[in-house]
This record gives structure tokens, sequence and C-alpha cells, in this order.
């Protein structure tokens, strides 16, 4: 069983704290915590992280005693750099005394390759030697389809920026691959994570990951396993009105999900989740997500 926090909610601050007290764990405490947030653009949310959630998570990571916290993403299309600031995160790296990895401009001793049996990539992939090396890492996505080709982008595609994109072409041969989202579920397979927080205040239900059509669902969904997070996401994107790649068959059938099932890197099925809500809201919307799985 794992554990999966529902919250509904369209305060961010509370999301997110609500977040760490629901699943009662503290996996920073004395550690060097890498976080990972959803910049694929700064365009605003859904495209990308909102700040007031960014934010509050640097203070919970802080408060919970972690030694060290480092920032490490790459954005694409936008250039990265530009996008730091445009979302205000070099402000933020004084105010808070984090370091900053800029993915795009990692030098070749900054990755490490990775070719496990079985994978779809035609030659493995290279993977962000920080996230490979990290003692802990928490991650934030946000809640949204992706138009070309992943179908859905939440915790699981969060990974894809830890694979290189400018000087290589593991973009365009990820792109351009009939297994697409099966590759996106390996990347996972090549690293840990200790928390992932959903910021589902705002969503994609169509389009993503830049612009879509925008819903409001208020709900932050929090957890340590990407699969039964994803799981949960795809139900409330299909409570929402979606795609109809998004809404056809089994949830756990959705060909990111059941690929990450096969690697083994969290559970395979609705039964192995255990919700844990803030409120009677909470708890209903829970109910009707149940309905989803069980379609």
């Amino acid at each position: 069983m794992t554990k999966v926090a529902v919250i509904s909610t369209n305060d961010r601050v509370y999301g997110v704290n609500k977040s760490f007290e629901l699943l009662g764990i503290n996996p920073v405490k004395d550690k060097r915590v890498v976080f990972k947030p959803n910049f694929n653009t700064a365009d605003p949310p859904p495209a990308s992280t909102h700040m007031d959630t960014f934010r509050q998570i640097l203070v919970k990571i802080q408060e919970m005693g972690a030694k060290t916290i480092t920032v490490a993403e790459r954005c694409g299309p936008a250039n990265t750099d530009e996008a730091f600031r445009k979302k205000g995160l070099y402000e933020l790296s004084d105010e808070f005394g984090f370091n900053i990895v800029n993915l795009e401009t990692a030098t070749e001793d900054q990755w490490v390759k990775k070719n496990p049996e079985g994978n779809h990539w035609k030659n493995g992939f290279l993977f962000a030697k920080v996230f490979d090396e990290a003692e802990c890492v928490v991650e934030t996505c946000c809640l949204k389809t992706h138009m070309y080709g992943g179908q859905f982008t939440l915790s699981l595609k969060n990974a894809t920026a830890l694979v290189p994109r400018v000087g290589y072409k593991y973009m365009s041969e990820l792109h351009s691959s009939p297994h697409q989202r099966k590759m996106i579920a390996e990347i996972n397979a090549a690293y840990k994570w200790d928390l992932v927080i959903m910021d589902g205040v705002l969503a994609f239900v169509d389009g993503g990951p830049m612009e879509g059509t925008l819903k409001e669902p208020n709900v932050f969904v929090a957890g340590t396993d990407k699969i039964a997070i994803d799981a949960v996401g795809v139900a409330l994107l299909r409570m929402l009105g979606t795609t109809p790649e998004v809404s056809k068959g089994s949830i756990f059938k959705q060909e990111q999900i059941a690929r990450a099932v096969e690697l083994g890197i969290g559970v395979s099925s609705f039964q192995e989740i255990e919700f844990v809500t803030d409120s009677a809201q909470s708890e209903k919307l829970v109910e009707k997500m149940k309905q989803e799985f069980e379609e």
C-alpha cells in the first residue's frame, strides 16, 4: 500500500503544508535535497509550477531540516536561463540560499549513461548526475494533458527534463518514437525520488503542456509513488472532461502507467492506494475518483 494525500483547496500554501502533514513523513531531514519543479516554460500555471507552491515547498524543506537544497531543471522549448529569470528563481535563490543547476548548460561530466535492459531508447540515454547521486529528491508537478504524444504530463513526464536536450538528439528521438510513452516511464526507472506534490489548483484538460483548455479542479495530490500520483491525476482529468486518448480504457493500462508498472517502480493497481484526506469535501472527491478506477 502507498499513501496518497488528496486535499481540496485553492490555497497553495495550505495545500503544500497539508500534503506533508497528511503523509506524515520527513524525507529531507539532514539530507542534501534536490528539488525538481516543472519549468517546461515560464508560461502561467498550469503550464509551469506556480511560484506560491514552489516557495512553500522550499519553506517546508528548510523547516524540516534539509542540510542543503539544490534546484535542478531544464526547460524546452524555452531557454532555461530566461525561464528561470521570468519565474524569479534567482531572487528566490538569494532569499532562501539554495543552489541552482541549469541542466541545459550542464557539461558532459554532469551526465551519466543509463541503458537498462529492455528499454525502448535506441542506445539508452544520458541522465542528470545531480539526480542520480541525490540523497533526497522532492518534485512538484502540474495537472495537464500533453499534445505532443505524451497524452498527459504529470509526475512521470516531469522526469523528461532529466535527459539532455541542447546538443543531443534525445528529445527528437523521444517525440518521433511510437514508444514515446514507454520511454517516458523508463526515464523514471533511472532514479529514486522521495516525495511528489501535484498542484492541481488549475489544469489543462486538452492541449498542453504550454496552453490548453483551463479548468479549476482546486486540488493538491501528494505521495511517494509516481504511478499512484499519475493514476489519480488521470482520474481527475477524466472527471473534468479530457481528451479521447486520456479518457479511454483502464487507467492502469494507460501506456505511461502500464510501462511504469512493468518496471516495478510503484503500485500496480488502484487497490494498493490508501487515500488520506483533510476534509469531507476531499473525501467526496476521492469517492468520485474511485468510480473512474472501477469503470
